[in-house]
């Protein structure tokens, strides 16, 4: 049997040859409450109250652990204090031998002893000598004892209090004497000639109180530290004795030795094996049932429970020490439902307990509760493994592989076409396989992608038209299943599939498809329990997949959005040659957006902006901005008050969605505005909070211009500045957004250093710019990217025709003429008359209602561009002429004759100008 320690009476007889105990169990932290026998009232404290009444084991430790800190405390104040004032001592006679030797010593002391007034020269070296050495006095004296220096001047010319002789005979002296300045350490050193005749005498001395000060100040804080000292071991030993207390719970030794005889009589009598195993994994206890059970060797304690020839899987169990809650064993022909907790939960040693029951009748209990854990582990697998993206084909695809091979050993996932694209599903269309999943490959089964339609006796149909899982347990007695496809049927049968549960899948009142369950390995079919198993399965994947159509649908109409609002094709125009790329970001729509708008004057202006964020807002919040750009565009104004106006209508729009709860002020907005005038090669832009444009020159070098940088649409408060520049034909304007350039790894300086290699290495035309360009873009971008490249035309003079015109009426046939001619040499003769009539109009008012110089030019490019400048900034309207009006219908004759015609200002005027097709 085995004993606890100390242990006295009789041992049972229910196995020879008895072990002592090596460990204490876990059942004593409860025996405080039983051991006392016949006791009422109040439990016992558990605090140092209980240890201070010396009954207790811990209290006696206590007790006797406080008297020898008190003791040994006492004893080192004591050395400290005698130790101090030895020193102190010390201190005090080595202070006064040094500072009288050094005195005597000093240059010209032994002349001044010979000086007719040895005071006179003497004692103010004395005396500035003791107060630097902080000694009490510092006296010089003839042979004969007589003072010639002294603190106090009263005495001098008296004889010293001292012996002298040993001093006389060319010695020192250090005494303690009772002096004129009362108790004191004093020194007495000798004066010798070259010769060794002592001519005088050197004393130095510390009074008894000064001496003794060092002592008397250091005593406070010796006894100071010896009552911390005294705490904090008080302190230590208190805590040490509460935890004596806890662990002995106030039990004296009589009490302790009757708790210990009890939990042996109790361990032994139990019909329950109770193990202890310590933290290295040995045997420390094991009770008569335990021995039983396992059939332990007499030998079993201290030995390692891996040596106690166990079944691996038990002895495995208990040398882990992992919590386990009814774990069910074979060992031999009995089933053991093991429990197994740690010993350290509660403060106690390192190791594990385990309880071990005979529950051989719980065999079938315990399958059935592994398949249950099965079920709910798979369950929950389904919960966190199905639908981690925001893809329908993915999420089946999740699901497939889940399901097999713990639930089955083929799974199939099959639905409607409008599902994939994100639509409602519509029930009268065919279904496509979207995923599969096998333990082998080359099966029967439909194969992805692969539209079906289900006949009305398969279960499928039947699980589609009853919106209800269906089992079929044995498919070769299944005709209606077998009537889908005869020679199909026949392979899967062939090939070993012989059980098949179909679910649909459903989400709300929609049903998006099914999911089939096929057996091949094992020999039974699927049950009922499988059968609910399966639609709690496909229920949860259900949610997932619908959440993915829904995203579908929703991504695919912000991409629609968004494809909607940017420019499906680009405006014909002979002063740039212009590619463009646009690349979305990997989650999401965003509002990046460019445009190209042809403008007066065969110029073209140039347009990249971008609204921060993701969704259908910034989707539509770029096609209200790329829309006001276009219309203000065909104000021809320069950059930098289109921003202008630009940046007010984004502010109004920030108010109107402030005033609506459910909007979102348009924050973070940017825009670059480009304007090109191939007849100057001179390029206007402006930027709003806007990355600054590259220009590629014809050899290839790269710049960025320095545009300043205005502030982002919508804060207002600050002008928006316009920059001018030269452009050779053959350059490369390169407009781009943020997201090509920035990203959380990398800053916009470095992003324009790649940007700059990238653009220094590409080819010349556009294209080749816009692919050199998006090698730089991040691996993995989160913005989208808008990049727009324009190589630049000039309008030769070949081209051009100015004229100056004089400010008189008789003018105007001089342009006349001078336009046919020009006309004549470009081969457009057919366009002289209308020509000839619109710039007689438009020169005629300008000679009648604007002011000088007055300069005509026209231009031929894609049209015929005829434009007056004057310096005037008044605008004509067109108006129609009432029967009787002189005038007033040259502008109406202007709008009938050319295809567009319109007013632009410039910074010294205006310009009228009028467009007419080429023939």
């Amino acid at each position: 049997m085995v004993r606890l320690p100390g242990r006295t009476g009789p041992r049972s007889t229910h196995r020879p040859g008895g072990r002592r105990l090596q460990l204490a169990s876990g059942h004593a932290r409860r025996a405080r409450g039983r051991a006392g026998h016949g006791r009422t009232g109040p439990s016992r404290p558990r605090g140092l109250r209980s240890a201070l009444g010396g009954r207790s084991v811990a209290g006696q430790v206590f007790l006797l652990q406080v008297a020898i800190v008190v003791l040994l405390v006492a004893a080192a104040v004591v050395a400290l204090v005698l130790q101090v004032r030895h020193d102190g001592d010390q201190e005090a006679r080595n202070r006064s031998l040094a500072v009288a030797e050094t005195f005597a010593n000093a240059p010209g002391v032994r002349e001044a002893l010979a000086a007719p007034d040895p005071t006179a020269v003497l004692q103010p070296r004395a005396e500035a000598a003791r107060k630097e050495s902080h000694v009490d006095f510092l006296v010089v004296m003839n042979t004969e004892g007589i003072r010639y220096t002294h603190p106090e001047p009263d005495r001098i010319g008296k004889r010293f209090v001292g012996s002298l002789r040993p001093a006389l005979a060319g010695g020192t002296v250090v005494e303690q004497v009772d002096g004129t300045l009362g108790p004191l350490v004093q020194a007495v050193v000798p004066v010798q000639a070259p010769d060794g005749t002592v001519v005088g005498l050197v004393s130095a001395g510390i009074t008894t109180r000064n001496a003794g000060g060092l002592a008397d100040r250091q005593l406070p804080v010796v006894l100071g530290a010896a009552a911390v000292a005294l705490a904090l071991a008080t302190a230590g030993t208190a805590l040490v004795t509460r935890r004596l207390l806890r662990q002995t719970h106030g039990l004296g030794p009589r009490e302790m030795t009757r708790m210990y005889e009890h939990h042996d009589a109790v361990l032994h009598s139990v019909r329950e094996g109770v193990i202890i195993v310590g933290d290295d994994g040995r045997l420390l206890l094991a009770n008569d049932e335990a021995h039983r059970l396992l059939g332990l060797p007499e030998d079993a304690e201290r030995r390692h429970v891996l040596d106690l020839g166990l079944a691996p899987e038990t002895a495995d169990l208990l040398a882990s020490g992992r919590i386990a809650t009814d774990e069910v064993h074979l060992v031999g022909d009995r089933l053991l439902a093991v429990n197994q907790r740690p010993t350290d939960m509660a403060g106690g040693p390192a190791g594990s307990v385990a309880t071990l029951r005979d529950s051989t009748e719980l065999r079938a209990l315990s399958g059935r509760a592994e398949k249950a854990r099965e079920r709910l582990s798979l369950l929950y697998d389904a919960g966190v493994g199905v639908g981690t993206t925001l893809d329908v084909a993915r999420t089946a695809e999740e699901l497939v592989r889940l399901a097999v091979p713990r639930f089955a050993d083929f799974a199939t996932v099959d639905l409607y076409d409008a599902v994939l694209a994100g639509e409602d599903p519509d029930p009268g269309a065919a279904l496509r396989r979207t995923a599969l999943a096998g333990i082998r490959e080359n099966a029967p089964l439909y194969p992805l992608g692969e539209e079906i339609r289900f006949v009305p006796s398969t279960p499928q149909a039947l699980s589609l038209k009853s919106r209800q899982p269906v089992l079929e347990p044995r498919l070769e007695a299944a005709p209606g299943w077998q009537a889908q496809d005869a020679e199909r049927t026949e392979r899967v049968l062939a090939f070993g599939i012989h059980s098949l549960i179909t679910v649909p899948v459903r989400a709300g009142n929609l049903l998006l498809g099914l999911v089939g369950f096929w057996r091949s390995e094992k020999d039974e079919p699927f049950d009922a329990e499988e059968l609910a198993l399966a639609e709690e399965l496909v229920a949860r994947a259900a949610v997932s997949i619908d959440n993915a159509r829904r995203y579908t649908r929703e991504h695919s109409l912000a991409v629609t959005l968004q494809r909607s609002l940017l420019p499906r094709s680009l405006p014909e125009q002979n002063a740039l040659d212009i590619a463009h790329r646009y690349l979305p970001a990997q989650a999401g729509v965003g509002g990046d957006w460019f445009d190209v708008l042809p403008l007066s004057g065969a110029r073209v202006a140039l347009v990249v902006g971008d609204v921060v964020g993701h969704g259908l807002h910034a989707a539509a919040t770029m096609g209200r901005l790329r829309t006001a750009v276009s219309n203000f565009s065909a104000l021809d104004l320069p950059p930098d008050e289109l921003l202008g106006l630009l940046d007010e209508l984004v502010g109004r729009i920030d108010q109107d969605e402030t005033a609506d709860s459910a909007g979102v002020p348009v924050t973070g907005a940017t825009c670059l505005y480009a304007v090109y005038d191939p007849v100057s090669r001179r390029c206007a832009v402006a930027r709003a909070g806007h990355p600054p444009p590259a220009v590629v020159g014809p050899d290839g070098s790269v710049t960025f211009p320095d545009v300043p940088a205005g502030p982002p649409l919508g804060l207002g408060g600050l002008p928006f500045e316009t920059a001018e520049l030269e452009l050779a034909e053959g350059s490369r304007l390169v407009l781009y957004t943020d997201g090509l350039v920035m990203d959380r790894e990398r800053d916009i300086d470095t992003g324009l250093e790649d940007l700059r290699a990238a653009l220094a290495c590409a080819g010349e035309s556009p294209e080749d710019t816009c692919r050199a360009v998006l090698d730089v873009r991040p691996a993995r971008p989160v913005d989208d990217i808008a990049v727009l490249v324009a190589r630049t035309r000039a309008l030769g003079p070949g081209q051009v025709a100015e004229w100056d015109v004089p400010g008189e009426a008789a003018a105007v046939g001089d342009v006349r003429a001078a336009v046919s001619r020009r006309l004549a040499e470009w081969g457009l003769q057919e366009l002289t008359f209308t020509t000839e009539l619109i710039l007689s109009e438009l020169v005629t008012n300008a000679i009648r209602y604007g002011a000088e110089p007055i300069r005509v030019r026209v231009l031929r490019d894609r049209a015929l561009i005829c434009e007056v400048f004057d310096s005037s900034s008044t605008s004509p309207h067109l108006r129609h002429a009432a029967s009787t009006d002189e005038g007033g219908r040259g502008l109406f004759l202007v709008a009938q004759l050319a295809e567009r015609w319109g007013t632009r200002y410039t910074p010294t005027g205006k310009a009228i100008w009028a467009e007419q097709p080429l023939p």
